[in-house]
Order: C-alpha cells, then sequence, then structure tokens
C-alpha cells in the first residue's frame, strides 16, 4: 500500500466517525426537542397515555425512593462525622457545616440521585426499548397507527426525570436534616446558626445553578438511554457498540455539566 492510500484510508476513517458523531449527538438534541414538544402536548395525556405515564412514574420512582434516602442519611453521619473531627483537629471547626453542605448538598447528592435512576431505571428502560426495536414491535406500533415516541419513549424519560428530580429534593431534605442531627443533636439551640450557615451557602445564584444541574442531570440520563436504544439499533453485530457508545456519552454529559456548575459556583 503506497503512503498516498494510507492517508487517504486514515482520512476517510476520521471523516466517516467525525460524521457519525455529528449524527448521533444531532439525533439526540432532536429527540430531545420531540420530547419538549409532546410533553407539552395536551393530546400526549389522552386516558390511555396518563396510566402508561402514571405506570412508569411509580415503577421508576417508588421501589427505590427509601433505600436511595437511607443510604443518603447513612452517607451524610459518615462524611460529617469525617469532616467535624477533621477540621476540629486543625482548629476550623466554624467551617465544618458549610463543607458538609457543599459537598452532600450541592456536589454528591445530586450526581449520585442521577447516576442511581440510571442503573436502576433508565438504563434497564433503553434496554428494554432496544428489545422492542429489534423484535420489530415499534414498528408494528407504526403501522397500527400508534407513535412509539409518545406511548413508550416519553413515558420513560418523563419517569426518569421525575424520579431523578424527587430523589434530589428528598435526599437533600435528609442529608440537612441529618447533618443537624450529628452536630447539634436533638436540641433547637443550633437552629439559627444552621439556617444561617445554610443560607450564606445558598445564595440565589448558588441555588439557580444547583437547581439547572440537578435538571440537566436527569435530562441527560434519562434523554441518552433512549436515544441509543431507538437510533443506535440497526443490527444485532452493532447493539454492544451502540450501548456502549451512548453510556460514554452520557458520562460525558455528566461530567461538563459538572464542570460548569463548578465553575459557576466558585469562579
Amino acid at each position: 500500500m503506497t503512503p498516498s492510500a494510507s492517508w487517504h484510508r486514515r482520512l476517510t476513517r476520521t471523516g466517516q466517525a467525525a460524521q457519525q458523531w455529528f449524527i448521533e449527538w444531532w439525533q439526540l438534541i432532536h429527540l430531545g426537542a420531540v420530547i419538549l414538544v409532546l410533553t407539552l402536548s395536551p393530546s400526549s395525556y389522552r386516558r390511555e397515555n396518563r396510566l402508561v405515564l402514571g405506570r412508569h412514574i411509580y415503577m421508576s420512582t417508588a421501589p427505590i425512593l427509601l433505600g436511595f434516602s437511607l443510604l443518603c442519611a447513612l452517607v451524610t453521619v459518615v462524611i460529617t462525622r469525617i469532616v467535624m473531627v477533621t477540621a476540629l483537629s486543625y482548629g476550623l471547626s466554624q467551617y465544618a457545616l458549610q463543607v458538609v453542605i457543599r459537598v452532600l448538598v450541592l456536589e454528591l447528592i445530586p450526581l449520585s440521585a442521577a447516576l442511581f435512576v440510571a442503573l436502576r431505571c433508565t438504563i434497564p428502560d433503553g434496554a428494554e426499548l432496544t428489545a422492542m426495536q429489534a423484535s420489530g414491535e415499534l414498528d408494528e406500533m407504526r403501522r397500527q397507527g400508534v407513535e412509539p415516541i409518545r406511548r413508550e419513549v416519553l413515558p420513560r424519560v418523563v419517569a426518569g426525570m421525575f424520579s431523578g428530580i424527587t430523589l434530589a429534593a428528598l435526599s437533600c431534605v435528609v442529608a440537612v436534616m441529618v447533618a443537624y442531627v450529628a452536630v447539634y443533636g436533638f436540641a433547637v439551640s443550633g437552629l439559627a446558626v444552621y439556617t444561617r450557615l445554610f443560607g450564606q451557602v445558598f445564595t440565589p445564584a448558588v441555588t439557580l445553578i444547583f437547581v439547572l444541574k440537578t435538571v440537566f442531570f436527569c435530562l441527560a440520563v434519562s434523554l441518552i438511554p433512549m436515544a441509543s436504544a431507538l437510533y443506535g439499533m440497526r443490527g444485532a453485530n452493532i447493539r454492544s457498540s451502540a450501548e456502549m457508545r451512548g453510556l460514554v456519552r452520557m458520562f460525558a454529559v455528566l461530567l461538563l455539566v459538572e464542570v460548569a456548575s463548578l465553575v459557576g459556583n466558585y469562579y
């Protein structure tokens, strides 16, 4: 093989990879836009669609709510104890609670809730959607006049977002309460100081970044597995690579959102 032919093949492969990369991201953006339109459309909430949506929301939230809350409480006790003992040894105990609130509520809980929902709900839902795509069930629905995105994809995406936001919100409340009890006990004498520290951490700008980060985390873990299931399955021989690309894409988006939130909070 001549050097020019080798370079031509490399350029061709690079161009094909870049084209595939743009196509996959465009498909993801397009699906997100379609889901947004369907979410705001009243026709998506007819009786048969409401039943499917309610079932997915319940199955994605109720079974994992208690377990994740208990896990969050346990982690809060451990981290609070470690931070308090370390800060006391360095004479920085006045900053310990702020560190606990920033580490737990601002950083760990939203990311942990999103990953927990991804592992327990949205990735299995994406695998189920992939099986339906492979078996031709989605094509059969189209032939019967039923739109698969409205009937099968929308409930899974909405359920994943609802589950992630619910877990993050409830876990933040649990973490704040457990951290207070771990430091002050069940007395109310430290409530004023604790409330003031919480207000110093959650300024309006930080609160806005926290809300946006939680929403984008939940959107990423809910939407990307469904996009991989719909557009990545074109044959059994590429199923594993399509699913792996979806996982890589999901973690890349989570990383970008986390980095953006850190820049907004601390710079």
